[in-house]
């Protein structure tokens, strides 16, 4: 594989993995001021989302069953994942490349990238 091959596969993931996370956060607020579009705002103090949206499987669950904040959530999961798959990706490409110290790297990279997204503080 390329370099220039490997820069267009990592484009191309790239700019469908932050379009699918458009589409999908548009859709669920589309779907969210649909439902509740009439409700008064309630201009009380900020409170986080509720533990059902952090967490992955939850959020999955959710969006399926037409829940539109969990469908909101899954777009920002999708849009958190795709640098994430851009550097698994490139892995991939070094691999095949056969150079050893981008894929020490990039690995030490998703490594620190994965350990960040899973830790709880």
């Amino acid at each position: 594989m390329t370099d220039e091959r490997l820069e267009i596969i990592v484009a191309n993931l790239l700019r469908s993995g932050v379009m699918t996370a458009a589409a999908v956060v548009l859709g669920g607020g589309i779907v969210y001021v649909l439902r509740h579009g009439g409700e008064i705002a309630s201009y009380s103090p900020f409170r986080g989302e509720p533990g059902e949206y952090r967490v992955v499987s939850s959020i999955v669950r959710g969006a399926f069953a037409g829940n539109p904040r969990a469908i909101i959530q899954l777009g920002l999961l999708l849009l958190i994942a795709t640098p994430v798959a851009r550097v698994a990706i490139s892995i991939v490409g070094f691999a095949l490349e056969k150079d050893r110290t981008y894929i020490v790297i990039t690995t030490l990279v998703l490594a620190i990238l994965l350990f960040s997204l899973i830790r709880h503080p």
